[in-house]
């Protein structure tokens, strides 16, 4: 039988991290076999879901790349994949356990009959495990059904698996003692139980369990963030799974080529923020300037900066110097327009070189006499003005870089200076100058 895995999420809210993972190993396990990824909603908790969060879930998976091959949207053999529409097949089920004298009622609900044995699973990343039934104290007879009829989790977990012939089950540790329940159940329906991998939980750097307000738990902030779907896609995997080579970086493709429950960690693993943009960042260096340029301008647009037509040239400026698409604005706004405001450190650092002010002063000069400007011309002009004050070039690179730009850190000066053009960077150097002095103000 071709391998059949499932993702089978609650509506209750945004779709979580930790549920994001859940699908993606699914998905990249079925996909490296050539097998069929599902997706069942768990929507029975009528109290609790919501339409906003099933199509939260949706769009997640979408924008992650995790297309099922089944359910929603999709169809397929072993619908309808919204538990809320499987009452019928469950009655079906139940009323098996009752011809076998496996349930019985109990103050209107009904249980589930254990056998009181040890029941022993294999798990394939946790290993054996075995659960002691013989201590009827520590393992109560499980409800199944409850008294306003409808059933638990335990039973319609099992029924779905058995019905949508799921031969897989990848899922959190925090299920792994939920197991030897469903193995039970399964036994009593006379069925052949999937095979259950336990993936590690994700804790918070500190190690402490990550909740849904910790910061990068909602897949649906990672877009508005500037994500890339692929980049965080590829930070997800490694949550918990390794390539057990020195790689950290991967495409889709080379994520599904190389993915196997073997290289899944059985210790927790940790969420770094930093490490994510750190991904991020690495998965937008390769892309190309016109693909960046494409994911950067909403971004520009939203905060109501003006986006002329260079701004391609613009955007390629900072394409390698960005994590994260959202901090493209902020990058790139004093080329954009003249108002912008200078770091007051790093003025201050200026004033500290005391011949800063009148090397600047020349260099206006020098800039404004340039006959055709251009990133080569303005910085011969640089060492030139340089040398005949004594100094070195790099004594007032860094002054003409905060005179231009506001800040010690950028692009490339020479993109600075071509894209600003002669007018601009003389002028902004002469408003420099007069900042420079001990009494002109503020910023």
């Amino acid at each position: 039988m071709s391998v059949r895995t499932r993702f089978a999420p609650s509506p209750t809210g945004y779709l979580h991290v930790g549920g994001a993972r859940t699908a993606l190993f699914n998905w990249l396990f079925a996909r490296n076999l050539g097998g069929t990824f599902i997706l069942r909603v768990e929507d029975t908790d009528e109290a609790r879901n919501t339409d906003e969060a099933k199509q939260a879930i949706f769009d997640g998976m979408a924008w992650l790349g995790l297309d099922w091959d089944e359910g929603p949207g999709k169809g397929g053999d072993y619908g309808p994949y919204f538990q809320s529409e499987r009452k019928s097949i469950y009655d079906t089920w139940f009323q098996k356990l009752v011809d076998a004298g496996r349930v019985y009622e109990d103050g209107g609900a009904w249980r589930f009959r254990f056998e009181r044995k040890p029941v022993t699973m294999n798990d394939l990343v946790c290993g054996e495990v075995t659960i002691d039934y013989r201590d009827e104290s520590n393992t109560p007879d499980m409800v199944v059904k409850r008294s306003d009829g409808s059933y638990v989790f335990h039973f319609v977990n099992v029924v779905d698996d058995l019905e949508m012939k799921i031969t897989h089950v990848i899922r959190g540790e925090d299920h792994l003692m939920n197991t030897p329940k469903h193995l039970q159940l399964i036994e009593a329906f006379g069925g052949t139980a999937p095979q259950y991998a336990h993936i590690p939980l994700i804790l918070n750097p500190d190690g402490s369990k990550m909740s849904k307000r910790d910061a990068g738990a909602a897949v649906g902030d990672y877009p508005r963030q500037g994500f890339l779907p692929g980049a965080v896609v590829n930070f997800i995997a490694l949550l918990g799974w390794s390539s057990k080579t020195d790689e950290e970086i991967f495409t889709m493709d080379q994520l599904v080529a190389r993915f196997s429950l073997e290289n899944v960690n059985r210790a927790p693993a940790r969420f770094d923020f930093e490490k994510c943009k750190w991904v991020n960042q690495q998965h937008l260096i390769p892309m190309t300037v016109e693909d960046f340029v494409a994911a950067a301008k909403p971004f520009v647009e939203a905060t109501g900066l003006p986006v002329p037509e260079n701004f391609g040239a613009v955007a390629a400026a900072v394409k390698d110097k960005v994590r994260l698409l959202e901090e493209v604005p902020a990058a790139v706004d004093f080329l954009l327009c003249d108002a912008f405001t200078y770091d007051p450190e790093t003025v201050e650092k200026v004033r500290g070189n005391a011949s800063a002010k009148e090397l600047l002063a020349s260099l206006a000069a020098a800039f404004n006499a340039i006959p055709e400007w251009s990133a080569d011309a303005a910085k011969s002009t640089l060492g030139d003005v340089a040398k005949s004050a004594g100094a070195k070039p790099g004594q007032l690179m860094f002054p003409l870089r905060v005179a231009l730009s506001g800040r010690a850190h950028g692009p490339d000066l020479g993109d600075i200076l071509n894209l600003l053009g002669k007018e601009r960077c003389t002028a902004r150097v002469m408003k420099f100058v007069v900042i420079l002095q001990p009494c002109s103000g503020g910023l």
